[in-house]
Protein backbone atom coordinates (compact mmCIF):
# COMPACT_ATOMS: atom_id res chain seq x y z
CA UNK A 1 0.00 0.00 0.00
CA UNK A 2 2.80 2.45 0.86
CA UNK A 3 4.48 1.82 -2.48
CA UNK A 4 1.23 2.41 -4.37
CA UNK A 5 0.59 5.63 -2.43
CA UNK A 6 4.04 6.93 -3.31
CA UNK A 7 3.52 6.01 -6.96
CA UNK A 8 0.19 7.86 -6.96
CA UNK A 9 1.81 11.09 -5.76
CA UNK A 10 4.88 10.70 -7.97
CA UNK A 11 2.54 10.64 -10.99
CA UNK A 12 1.07 13.93 -9.78
CA UNK A 13 4.49 15.45 -9.03
CA UNK A 14 3.91 16.03 -5.32
CA UNK A 15 7.06 16.17 -3.21
CA UNK A 16 7.36 13.76 -0.27
CA UNK A 17 8.50 15.59 2.88
CA UNK A 18 9.42 14.79 6.46
CA UNK A 19 8.65 16.99 9.46
CA UNK A 20 9.46 16.60 13.18
CA UNK A 21 7.43 14.29 15.40
CA UNK A 22 8.51 16.35 18.43
CA UNK A 23 7.71 20.09 18.37
CA UNK A 24 7.62 22.88 20.92
CA UNK A 25 3.85 23.40 20.44
CA UNK A 26 0.86 21.28 19.51
CA UNK A 27 -2.79 21.51 18.45
CA UNK A 28 -5.16 23.51 20.64
CA UNK A 29 -8.15 21.43 19.48
CA UNK A 30 -10.02 20.50 22.71
CA UNK A 31 -11.04 17.15 21.20
CA UNK A 32 -7.41 16.03 20.83
CA UNK A 33 -4.99 15.36 23.67
CA UNK A 34 -1.26 15.49 22.92
CA UNK A 35 1.55 13.68 24.68
CA UNK A 36 3.96 16.05 26.41
CA UNK A 37 7.59 14.91 26.50
CA UNK A 38 9.08 16.59 29.54
CA UNK A 39 11.75 19.14 28.71
CA UNK A 40 11.38 18.58 24.95
CA UNK A 41 7.89 19.40 23.68
CA UNK A 42 4.90 17.50 22.29
CA UNK A 43 4.49 14.44 20.11
CA UNK A 44 2.46 15.63 17.16
CA UNK A 45 -1.18 14.62 16.60
CA UNK A 46 -0.56 15.22 12.87
CA UNK A 47 2.14 16.85 10.72
CA UNK A 48 -0.26 19.64 9.68
CA UNK A 49 1.37 22.67 11.28
CA UNK A 50 4.89 21.88 10.10
CA UNK A 51 3.70 21.06 6.57
CA UNK A 52 1.94 24.41 6.38
CA UNK A 53 5.22 26.09 7.31
CA UNK A 54 6.81 24.33 4.31
CA UNK A 55 3.94 25.48 2.08
CA UNK A 56 4.42 29.07 3.25
CA UNK A 57 8.14 28.74 2.47
CA UNK A 58 7.33 27.87 -1.16
CA UNK A 59 7.42 24.07 -1.23
CA UNK A 60 4.49 23.69 -3.61
CA UNK A 61 2.17 20.67 -3.31
CA UNK A 62 3.50 18.13 -0.79
CA UNK A 63 2.62 14.89 0.97
CA UNK A 64 3.87 12.94 3.97
CA UNK A 65 3.45 9.46 5.43
CA UNK A 66 3.96 10.00 9.13
CA UNK A 67 3.43 8.53 12.56
CA UNK A 68 1.01 10.51 14.71
CA UNK A 69 0.19 10.30 18.42
CA UNK A 70 -3.03 10.95 20.34
CA UNK A 71 -2.93 10.33 24.05
CA UNK A 72 -6.50 9.33 24.87
CA UNK A 73 -7.32 7.32 21.75
CA UNK A 74 -7.41 3.54 22.13
CA UNK A 75 -9.96 0.94 21.12
CA UNK A 76 -11.38 -1.04 18.23
CA UNK A 77 -10.59 1.68 15.66
CA UNK A 78 -7.98 3.69 17.55
CA UNK A 79 -4.36 3.22 18.56
CA UNK A 80 -2.40 5.88 20.40
CA UNK A 81 0.34 5.68 17.76
CA UNK A 82 -0.91 5.38 14.18
CA UNK A 83 0.02 6.18 10.57
CA UNK A 84 -1.29 9.23 8.71
CA UNK A 85 -1.08 10.14 5.08
CA UNK A 86 -1.38 13.91 4.81
CA UNK A 87 -1.20 15.97 1.63
CA UNK A 88 -1.70 19.55 0.44
CA UNK A 89 -2.49 20.74 -3.06
CA UNK A 90 -1.76 24.39 -3.81
CA UNK A 91 -4.42 26.12 -5.90
CA UNK A 92 -7.01 23.46 -4.96
CA UNK A 93 -10.28 23.96 -3.12
CA UNK A 94 -11.86 21.21 -1.02
CA UNK A 95 -14.00 20.01 -3.96
CA UNK A 96 -10.93 19.38 -6.12
CA UNK A 97 -9.27 17.67 -3.16
CA UNK A 98 -12.25 15.31 -2.80
CA UNK A 99 -11.63 14.28 -6.41
CA UNK A 100 -7.99 13.63 -5.50
CA UNK A 101 -9.06 11.42 -2.58
CA UNK A 102 -11.52 9.56 -4.81
CA UNK A 103 -8.75 8.89 -7.35
CA UNK A 104 -6.54 7.50 -4.57
CA UNK A 105 -9.36 5.23 -3.37
CA UNK A 106 -9.74 3.88 -6.89
CA UNK A 107 -6.01 3.12 -7.07
CA UNK A 108 -5.83 1.48 -3.63
CA UNK A 109 -9.24 -0.17 -3.25
CA UNK A 110 -10.46 -0.39 -6.84
CA UNK A 111 -13.43 1.70 -5.70
CA UNK A 112 -14.66 3.92 -8.54
CA UNK A 113 -18.02 5.10 -7.23
CA UNK A 114 -18.22 7.69 -4.42
CA UNK A 115 -21.09 9.69 -2.95
CA UNK A 116 -21.34 13.27 -1.66
CA UNK A 117 -23.69 14.26 1.16
CA UNK A 118 -23.92 17.62 2.91
CA UNK A 119 -23.95 17.77 6.72
CA UNK A 120 -27.39 19.36 6.43
CA UNK A 121 -28.73 16.58 4.18
CA UNK A 122 -27.37 13.90 6.51
CA UNK A 123 -29.24 15.34 9.50
CA UNK A 124 -32.44 16.00 7.55
CA UNK A 125 -32.42 12.41 6.24
CA UNK A 126 -31.70 10.87 9.64
CA UNK A 127 -33.41 13.02 12.30
CA UNK A 128 -35.59 15.34 10.23
CA UNK A 129 -34.18 18.80 10.97
CA UNK A 130 -31.67 21.33 9.67
CA UNK A 131 -28.69 21.18 12.06
CA UNK A 132 -27.74 24.78 11.28
CA UNK A 133 -31.11 26.20 12.34
CA UNK A 134 -32.68 23.76 14.82
CA UNK A 135 -33.39 25.16 18.30
CA UNK A 136 -31.12 24.06 21.13
CA UNK A 137 -34.06 22.52 23.00
CA UNK A 138 -35.12 20.34 20.07
CA UNK A 139 -31.52 19.38 19.32
CA UNK A 140 -30.89 18.43 22.94
CA UNK A 141 -34.12 16.43 23.26
CA UNK A 142 -33.41 14.53 20.03
CA UNK A 143 -29.85 13.70 21.08
CA UNK A 144 -30.94 12.51 24.52
CA UNK A 145 -33.56 10.24 22.99
CA UNK A 146 -31.47 8.89 20.10
CA UNK A 147 -28.23 8.47 22.05
CA UNK A 148 -29.81 7.47 25.39
CA UNK A 149 -27.86 9.96 27.48
CA UNK A 150 -29.00 11.90 30.53
CA UNK A 151 -27.03 15.09 31.14
CA UNK A 152 -27.40 18.77 30.33
CA UNK A 153 -25.34 21.20 28.29
CA UNK A 154 -25.83 24.38 26.26
CA UNK A 155 -23.06 23.35 23.84
CA UNK A 156 -24.74 22.87 20.43
CA UNK A 157 -21.70 21.18 18.95
CA UNK A 158 -21.68 18.58 21.72
CA UNK A 159 -25.23 17.51 20.85
CA UNK A 160 -24.55 17.66 17.10
CA UNK A 161 -21.46 15.49 17.54
CA UNK A 162 -23.40 12.98 19.63
CA UNK A 163 -26.06 12.62 16.94
CA UNK A 164 -23.46 12.43 14.21
CA UNK A 165 -21.39 9.74 15.93
CA UNK A 166 -24.26 7.61 17.30
CA UNK A 167 -27.05 8.01 14.74
CA UNK A 168 -25.62 9.20 11.40
CA UNK A 169 -22.01 7.98 11.04
CA UNK A 170 -22.77 4.25 11.39
CA UNK A 171 -24.80 4.38 8.16
CA UNK A 172 -22.43 6.55 6.10
CA UNK A 173 -20.47 4.93 3.28
CA UNK A 174 -22.35 1.64 3.27
CA UNK A 175 -23.17 1.55 -0.43
CA UNK A 176 -20.14 3.58 -1.55
CA UNK A 177 -17.43 5.71 0.10
CA UNK A 178 -19.17 8.93 1.13
CA UNK A 179 -17.86 12.47 1.50
CA UNK A 180 -19.71 14.44 4.19
CA UNK A 181 -19.21 18.17 3.57
CA UNK A 182 -20.30 21.68 4.67
CA UNK A 183 -19.89 21.24 8.42
CA UNK A 184 -21.20 23.96 10.77
CA UNK A 185 -18.98 27.06 10.89
CA UNK A 186 -18.46 26.39 14.62
CA UNK A 187 -16.67 23.16 13.64
CA UNK A 188 -14.37 24.71 11.04
CA UNK A 189 -11.16 23.87 12.94
CA UNK A 190 -8.50 25.05 10.43
CA UNK A 191 -10.86 25.37 7.45
CA UNK A 192 -12.17 28.46 5.70
CA UNK A 193 -15.80 29.49 6.20
CA UNK A 194 -18.14 30.26 3.31
CA UNK A 195 -21.85 30.86 2.67
CA UNK A 196 -23.71 27.90 1.14
CA UNK A 197 -26.60 27.97 -1.34
CA UNK A 198 -29.06 28.30 1.55
CA UNK A 199 -27.36 31.43 2.89
CA UNK A 200 -25.85 29.64 5.89
CA UNK A 201 -22.25 29.91 7.07
CA UNK A 202 -20.51 26.55 6.70
CA UNK A 203 -16.97 25.25 6.99
CA UNK A 204 -15.23 24.31 3.73
CA UNK A 205 -14.43 20.95 5.26
CA UNK A 206 -15.17 17.30 4.48
CA UNK A 207 -14.79 13.88 6.03
CA UNK A 208 -14.70 10.58 4.17
CA UNK A 209 -16.60 7.55 5.48
CA UNK A 210 -16.42 3.91 4.41
CA UNK A 211 -18.80 1.40 6.03
CA UNK A 212 -19.57 3.76 8.89
CA UNK A 213 -15.94 4.56 9.72
CA UNK A 214 -14.22 7.90 9.26
CA UNK A 215 -11.18 7.52 6.99
CA UNK A 216 -10.11 11.09 6.16
CA UNK A 217 -10.64 14.72 7.19
CA UNK A 218 -9.96 17.56 4.74
CA UNK A 219 -10.15 21.37 4.55
CA UNK A 220 -9.83 24.28 2.25
CA UNK A 221 -7.15 25.69 4.47
CA UNK A 222 -7.51 28.86 6.52
CA UNK A 223 -4.84 31.38 5.46
CA UNK A 224 -5.76 34.38 7.68
CA UNK A 225 -3.33 34.61 10.65
CA UNK A 226 -5.64 36.84 12.73
CA UNK A 227 -8.58 34.48 12.33
CA UNK A 228 -6.31 31.53 13.14
CA UNK A 229 -5.14 33.22 16.36
CA UNK A 230 -8.76 33.94 17.33
CA UNK A 231 -9.61 30.25 16.88
CA UNK A 232 -6.59 29.21 18.93
CA UNK A 233 -7.67 31.58 21.71
CA UNK A 234 -11.23 30.22 21.60
CA UNK A 235 -9.88 26.65 21.88
CA UNK A 236 -7.75 27.57 24.88
CA UNK A 237 -10.70 29.26 26.61
CA UNK A 238 -12.83 26.16 26.06
CA UNK A 239 -10.00 23.99 27.38
CA UNK A 240 -9.85 26.11 30.52
CA UNK A 241 -13.62 25.95 31.03
CA UNK A 242 -13.59 22.15 30.64
CA UNK A 243 -10.60 21.61 32.92
CA UNK A 244 -8.44 20.31 30.07
CA UNK A 245 -4.65 20.57 29.92
CA UNK A 246 -3.48 23.98 28.61
CA UNK A 247 -1.13 23.91 25.62
CA UNK A 248 1.04 26.59 23.98
CA UNK A 249 -0.06 28.21 20.74
CA UNK A 250 2.16 27.39 17.77
CA UNK A 251 3.71 30.80 17.06
CA UNK A 252 5.79 29.35 14.23
CA UNK A 253 2.59 28.48 12.36
CA UNK A 254 1.16 31.96 12.91
CA UNK A 255 4.39 33.48 11.60
CA UNK A 256 4.16 31.25 8.52
CA UNK A 257 0.58 32.38 7.89
CA UNK A 258 1.66 36.00 8.20
CA UNK A 259 4.40 35.43 5.64
CA UNK A 260 1.77 34.07 3.26
CA UNK A 261 0.24 30.60 3.05
CA UNK A 262 -0.80 29.92 -0.56
CA UNK A 263 -4.41 29.11 -1.32
CA UNK A 264 -4.55 25.35 -0.81
CA UNK A 265 -6.54 22.38 0.40
CA UNK A 266 -5.25 19.61 2.63
CA UNK A 267 -6.40 16.24 3.93
CA UNK A 268 -5.28 13.69 6.52
CA UNK A 269 -6.10 10.05 5.81
CA UNK A 270 -5.71 7.17 8.26
CA UNK A 271 -3.64 4.52 6.53
CA UNK A 272 -4.31 1.88 9.21
CA UNK A 273 -8.07 2.33 8.81
CA UNK A 274 -7.81 2.22 5.03
CA UNK A 275 -5.86 -1.03 5.34
CA UNK A 276 -8.63 -2.38 7.61
CA UNK A 277 -11.11 -1.74 4.79
CA UNK A 278 -8.83 -3.30 2.18
CA UNK A 279 -8.42 -6.48 4.23
CA UNK A 280 -11.98 -6.59 5.59
CA UNK A 281 -11.00 -6.69 9.27
CA UNK A 282 -12.80 -5.05 12.20
CA UNK A 283 -10.00 -4.16 14.62
CA UNK A 284 -7.09 -1.79 14.04
CA UNK A 285 -4.69 -4.06 15.91
CA UNK A 286 -5.18 -6.64 13.13
CA UNK A 287 -3.27 -4.36 10.71
CA UNK A 288 -0.56 -3.19 13.13
CA UNK A 289 2.72 -5.04 13.54
CA UNK A 290 2.76 -3.92 17.18
CA UNK A 291 -0.48 -2.74 18.78
CA UNK A 292 -0.45 -0.70 21.98
CA UNK A 293 -0.77 -3.81 24.14
CA UNK A 294 2.41 -5.29 22.60
CA UNK A 295 4.84 -2.38 22.99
Amino acid sequence: MLARIRAFFAERQLIEVETPLLCSATVTDPHLESWRVEGVGFLQTSPEYAMKRLLAAGSGSIYQISKAFRKDEAGKRHNREFTLLEWYRTGFDHWQLMEDVADLLEKLLGQKQVMHLSYRQAFENSVGFNPHQVSLDRLRDCARQCCRVDFDSDDRDLWLNLLLSHRIEPELGRSAPTFLYDYPASQAALAQINIDEHGEAVAERFELYIDGMEIANGYRELTDPEEQLARFDADLLYRQQQGLTPVPIDRHLLAALKSGLPDCAGVALGIDRLLMKQLGVERIDEVLSFSQERV
